[in-house]
């Protein structure tokens, strides 16, 4: 049968996203998807739906809903103090929700992005084959009052104890891996070396397409031609500024690409609050 979430406060910023779409980079729409896969996943592995079913992605600030019917959820990522009808909840552990219960949130303690996962993913409009909302390509990008989500319910079970695990290194790690980008060997060797030595910060003017650095590089690169560029590509602008595209960014970019970030260091950067300082560790290929 189907139930609903039916959002009472929308919170700062929170939308669906699974793992993306694909197939359309070269029409210029983003993959969108989960900012912090490796968190998304882990909800939904612990509720045993597939690893990209859709999930509620909530930065910073969490929304408050209501529940229409039985459920079972898992939050992980970013540790935002969640609480069911006033009671505690942990993250990284299946909870059981009953119909008319509300879960909401009160203050961030670690991370910057969570992620809510319902047994069975949250069943929205699919758009281009991803359920992932993003500005422009779906008719939500965000989550606003009264919006209501649907979701298989499920019937009453008992928690296994084996469901809490703990895995969220990567959430207050400080050490972004990425690999050197097709223009990195253009810089200088003293621009090199900074961008293995300097500690960085995320600026608060970052969002879903893209997270600038506060910190300023000396900048003697001239534009590229236009090529393509993905989520994690690390753009150096004209005037300094360091750029990770994300996963809402553009795909197409005229900017040197110094960078490209691992997985995990996408993972890793996602989690960080503006101001939080990191630092990025060059990979090889291998």
């Amino acid at each position: 049968m189907m139930a609903q979430v039916e959002i009472l406060q929308p919170g700062l910023y929170s939308s669906i996203q699974d793992f993306g779409r694909y197939g359309y980079r070269e029409f210029g729409v983003p993959t969108s998807g989960a900012m912090d896969r490796q968190a998304a996943k882990l909800a939904n592995l612990l509720l045993k739906n597939e690893p990209d079913a859709s999930v509620m992605e909530i930065t910073l600030q969490g929304p408050k809903m209501a529940f229409s019917g039985t459920a079972q959820i898992v939050i992980t990522g970013a540790q935002l103090s969640p609480e069911l009808d006033g009671g505690e909840l942990q993250n990284n552990q299946v909870v059981q929700v009953m119909a008319g219960q509300v879960l909401s949130f009160r203050r961030r303690k670690c991370g910057y992005r969570a992620y809510l996962a319902i047994k069975g993913g949250f069943q929205t409009e699919a758009v281009l084959g991803s359920r992932s909302w993003c500005d422009g390509v779906t008719p939500h990008s965000r989550l606003e009052k009264g919006v209501k989500l649907p979701f298989l319910e499920s019937k009453r079970a008992s928690v296994s104890k084996y469901s809490s695990v703990k895995v969220d290194e990567h959430i207050t790690s400080e050490v972004v891996e990425a690999f050197r980008g097709p223009e990195f060997d253009l810089l200088q060797p003293s621009e090199k070396e900074a961008l293995q030595k300097w500690h960085f910060s995320a600026a608060k003017e970052s969002n879903r397409m893209g997270i600038q650095f506060q910190e300023k590089m000396e900048n003697n690169l001239k534009p590229i031609l236009t090529g393509p560029v993905l989520p994690g590509t690390v753009q150096l602008t004209p005037s300094g500024t360091l750029i990770a595209l994300m996963r809402d960014g553009q795909t197409t970019g005229g900017y040197p690409r110094i960078l490209q970030l691992t997985e995990t260091g996408i993972n890793t950067l996602v989690q960080k609050m503006p101001g939080e300082k990191l630092r990025i560790k060059l990979l090889d290929y291998s």
